[in-house]
């Protein structure tokens, strides 16, 4: 029986350090409690197989090591030879050889280097090529230059610096990279100098984990530069680099070698300008407006969704800008480490870590990529732990479902009149039915117009709620779930009491602060977007996009016929027609929401433009499913998720009145249909 990387690791810590509680194994390594108790039953097994005495814990938790145990491994630490690699950390080390090393690399070499045999060393080749291969690299053989990895140089680089982490991270990594890749002392102390000199020069102090790495992947890199292998071709912006306090210092790191490249300096910028700080007080770059604004909206999103009031919400958005600034330059050239932390979100925190991914948006804008799983773990840590200091948790907030067979802007007016309409409830998602039968995450309340399996609170709704019903459900819903019907909190009332026994400075920012806290948001923006009136149908339908014809082939044709309007003006582009296609099943023709009228559309990242929408009216009814004909076609483009709710509201209502859709049908001329869509324009 062979010990695992990860119960090494652990066996070797509490060895060095008896006292180490559980918490600070789970926070060192991102782990679980699981996990941990898990490897230490593997550890166990594997000392008892081995006629050594086990790891025990006493009460208060800490690890109890037999004083045989740490005699027989430190005598074993003083030979580097007496610690066995296991075979992915051979492939590793194999990996660091052909990157850092210059020499014609051979299968003696391997061989010696690891002393190992050619049998085992073959079948490590062979590991260290699935792991390259990740990265889109290979390893190839010659006779003339032996074994080597080719492949874009940026992701060797990417390479080098994460294989170089995880090599270090094993028993006795230090001194054994300092072995087999050759490393003097002196050049790790001169590198070592070198960065102290960033650090003060910086005036910013990196964390325990970067400068443990950072001598020997800037070694390595001086290395492959040395050797000639530089990256030619970079799609590093210049402009943005070059202005910041990183790209002096980086000049400076290589001003000991000759005819460095342009593109080997922002390298080494990017590099800098990615690793992870503790502390620094240099945020006031030129992007950092940008990234502080785009952190507030992200923390104002989050409240919003999570109903929560974030205290000290300052120093909190220092924290994560301290984070995100590296992390920015990490996600926009995809230099995102692959030792991600997304398995060490525990159970407890996975809807917590769901309402920050839906808040990243205003960051996904920013940078223009989707944010990583890793980083948005390291944001729910941040803000996790910020909420268990002001003593708040969302598992004792309601959290609610909608699930909607109705398509994308069904669902998310559905969602949006329900959210507005219980602030207090944490809305997780909205779901198709089938994405409802498999969902994951925990909830209390499940919104539906139609009946879906569920052990939790299900209330059947409307999917077009009137404005009278909307009392009537919440009433509903606060008896069922408190017992009796809250009143609502009026923000007079409260100015009233507090009028009665303080004294008031300012009236009108008192009253704005307690509406802002009340609601659980507290930008101007996102009240704004409630406040500005939104376009109505006859603003979207107009003379310009109505169509008529007297009959089509299929629904595909009736569709593409449909949406031409809106291809011709650039409010849509081709694939969003196609994906409207794509993603449409007659057998569940959900985009009908009435008799003979029927609303194609897809998301607004598959390709929309403007808010928009056209219709199409034929004589001939055509086919959308085997029971459903339609004669009015709606199609509906919106580049997000708001925009097109008002107009959408007044047209679920007009679908709903049979004498009005008649009158559509018969309609000869674009004027008709005007006159009974600027009947609905007033509708709130």
């Amino acid at each position: 029986m062979q010990l695992d990387d990860r119960s090494w690791q652990l066996l070797m810590e509490v060895m060095g350090n008896p006292s180490i509680r559980n918490k600070d194994l789970e926070r060192k390594y991102h782990l679980n409690r699981r996990q941990i108790s898990y490897s230490f039953e593997k550890i166990n097994d594997w000392l008892n197989m081995s006629g050594m005495p086990k790891v025990k814990r006493n009460r208060q938790g800490q690890f109890l090591i037999d004083p045989v145990l740490i005699t027989t491994f430190q005598k074993e630490q003083e030979d580097t030879k007496a610690y066995v690699l296991s075979e992915q950390e051979r492939a590793r080390f194999l990996i660091l050889m052909l990157l850092g090393r210059n020499e014609e690399l051979s299968l003696f070499h391997l061989t010696t280097a690891l002393d190992v045999s050619k049998n085992t060393a073959l079948r490590d080749l062979k590991n260290a090529q699935e792991l390259v291969s990740e990265m889109g690299l290979n390893i190839e053989y010659s006779r003339q230059s032996g074994y080597r990895i080719v492949g874009n140089e940026f992701k060797k680089r990417k390479l080098l610096s994460d294989i170089t982490k995880k090599v270090l991270n094993i028993y006795n990594g230090q001194q054994l990279i300092m072995k087999i890749m050759d490393i003097p002392k002196e050049q790790i102390k001169d590198i070592n100098r070198r960065i102290e000199n960033v650090e003060k020069t910086l005036d910013l102090k990196f964390t325990d984990e970067k400068i443990a790495t950072m001598p020997y992947i800037f070694l390595f890199i001086l290395r492959r530069i040395k050797f000639g292998k530089k990256i030619r071709l970079f799609m590093i912006h210049f402009n943005e680099l070059s202005d910041t306090k990183e790209y002096k210092v980086a000049e400076e790191f290589l001003s000991e070698l000759d005819h460095i490249p342009m593109e080997e300096r922002l390298f080494i910028t990017l590099y800098l300008l990615t690793s992870n700080v503790s502390s620094s007080k240099l945020l006031t770059e030129k992007t950092m407006p940008e990234l502080i604004q785009a952190i507030d909206e992200m923390l104002s999103i989050f409240e919003k969704k999570a109903c929560i009031y974030l205290n000290d919400r300052q120093q909190l958005l220092n924290k994560i800008l301290l984070h995100l600034k590296p992390a920015y330059y990490r996600i926009k050239y995809k230099l995102t480490e692959t030792n991600a932390l997304q398995d060490s979100v525990s159970k407890e925190f996975e809807e917590l870590h769901h309402l920050v991914r839906k808040s990243t948006e205003p960051l996904v804008n920013l940078i223009g990529s989707k944010i990583p799983e890793s980083e948005t773990t390291y944001l729910t840590m941040l803000i996790g732990g910020w909420l268990t200091r002001q003593g708040v948790s969302i598992n004792e907030k309601i959290k609610a479902v909608v699930v909607c067979p109705n398509g994308v802007s069904v669902s998310r007016l559905m969602y949006s009149v329900l959210s507005e309409l219980f602030p207090e409830f944490i809305f997780l998602d909205t779901l198709s039915v089938r994405e409802f039968n498999s969902y994951t995450l925990n909830y209390d309340i499940v919104f539906s117009p139609v009946i879906v399996e569920t052990e939790a609170k299900l209330f059947i709704v409307k999917t077009f709620i009137e404005k009278e019903e909307k009392h009537r459900l919440r009433k509903q819903v606060m008896r069922e779930i408190n017992g009796y019907v809250p009143s609502d909190m009026n923000t007079e009332e409260v100015m009233a009491i507090i009028a009665k026994y303080a004294t008031i400075k300012n009236k009108q920012e008192l009253e704005k602060s307690l509406g802002h806290y009340f609601s659980q948001d507290n930008t101007p923006s996102v009240i704004q977007q409630y406040e500005d009136k939104k376009p109505d149908l006859s603003d979207l339908i107009t003379e310009k996009t109505i169509r008529f014809k007297k009959s089509v082939v299929d629904w595909e044709e009736a569709i593409c016929t449909s949406a031409q309007p809106l291809l011709h003006e650039g409010s849509i582009h081709e694939r969003y027609v196609d994906a409207i296609i794509q993603n449409y099943e007659p057998a569940d023709p959900y985009i009908v929401i009435g008799p003979g009228l029927a609303i194609p559309h897809a998301g607004w990242e598959e390709g929309v433009n403007q808010l928009a929408m056209s219709l199409l009216r034929l004589e001939k009814p055509v086919k959308f499913s085997k029971d459903v004909a339609v004669q009015l076609i709606i199609v509906i483009a919106a580049p997000d998720k708001q925009q097109h709710l008002r107009a959408l509201m007044q047209l679920m209502k007009l679908a709903r009145n049979h004498k009005d859709v008649t009158k559509l049908i018969k309609a000869r001329t674009p004027n008709d249909v005007m006159k009974v869509i600027r009947k609905y324009a007033t509708e709130e």
